[in-house]
Order: C-alpha cells, then structure tokens, then sequence
C-alpha cells in the first residue's frame, strides 16, 4: 500500500491544479506508469501496442499509448495501476528478442494542453509548424519548449489535444512557462 501512495505522489509532482485561459485549458495528467522500450525490430506488438508505426507517432489511445520516437526507441504510457501489467506484458511479448524495456515513471511528468488555441500556446516556446498539416493527430517527436527538451505528442480526438512529457526536474518551468503564455495569447 505504502508503494502504490508513493508512485501517486512520485506521479503528481504538480497537484491537480487546472488552468483555463484564452480558449485552452492546461492540466497536469493523471498518475501513470511510463516505459522506455529499445529493441532492434519493429515487428509485432506490445502489451496490445503496435512497434511497426513510423517514427513519431503515437498509437493507442488516452488511457494506454506507444510513441515511436526513433528506429528503435519508443515511449510508453499506461494508467499507474496497470506498471507491472504492461512490464511483464512487454517482456513476454517481446520473449527472447534482445530489448531493454526501463520504468522511468519517477523521471517524467504529463501536462495535457487542450483548446482552439493549444498550438498558438505551445509556439510560444516550441519552434515547430503545428499546424494540421505539418503536425497531425497522432504525431509524436522529441523538442524543446522555452529552455527544456519534452516529448510533444498530438492525441487523436476532436479539437488540438496535446501531451507534452518532460523530465520531473524541468515540470514547475514547463507549466509555468505554459501558464504564464496562456496570459500572452489574449482572448483575441
């Protein structure tokens, strides 16, 4: 019991606290468990997750989901009840295949940013074109925002609804700076 209280906190450094301003709303996401896979073949799926998705995308949906950021690296998301679920899930799908599969759910923290204008709020500090075109639903890539490195991911779902994952020590700037340039964007 103490482990599982320790994990929700260990997973919540921001509170719950919701900001709403200028169309978008900016959120700390709820506890989850988050994984680092690496294994040399794309082929087949784990914990139900599909490997063989082009680099940066994202698979799934909000409650578990698989981004490919690189040839053989992908990030890994699922609710905070379900982190040795996936783990052994993965390590029985993947069987005999050389992998590295490593619990970084202390290290990352997940704000969600939805809104009509959720894309003007994030180039506020994010230098890339996220328009529908260039960044669709179901993009994933490794960026900065302002002066920390996330993962920005683009969920599928009505309306521009954002994830950006970053490292727990950048999570206080990374939602102030979100916060602060939701008052820069105006109702305008």
């Amino acid at each position: 019991m103490l482990e599982v209280r320790y994990r929700t906190a260990r997973a919540l450094p921001l509170g719950r606290a919701e900001a709403r301003s200028a169309g978008v709303t900016i959120r700390p996401a709820d506890a989850e468990a988050r994984f680092v896979l690496r294994v040399r073949s794309a082929e087949g799926e784990v914990a139900g997750l599909p490997l063989d998705r082009p680099i940066n995308t994202v698979s799934g949906d909000d409650r578990r989901w698989i981004a490919r950021l690189g040839p053989d690296e992908w990030l890994i998301g699922a609710p905070e009840s379900e982190a040795d679920l996936v783990a052994n899930s993965v390590a029985s799908d993947l069987g005999t295949r050389a992998h590295s599969l490593v619990d970084v759910s202390h290290r990352n923290v997940g704000i969600d940013v939805e809104g009509l204008r959720a894309a003007e709020l994030l180039n506020a500090g994010c230098p890339l074109d996220l328009g529908e075109t260039a960044f669709p639903a179901g993009r994933a890539t490794r960026t900065l925002l302002g002066k920390a490195e996330i993962v920005l991911i683009r969920r599928a779902g009505p309306g521009a609804r954002y994830r950006v994952e970053c490292w727990r020590s950048f999570a206080t700037y990374v939602h102030g700076f979100l916060k602060e340039a939701a008052f820069g964007i105006g109702e305008g």
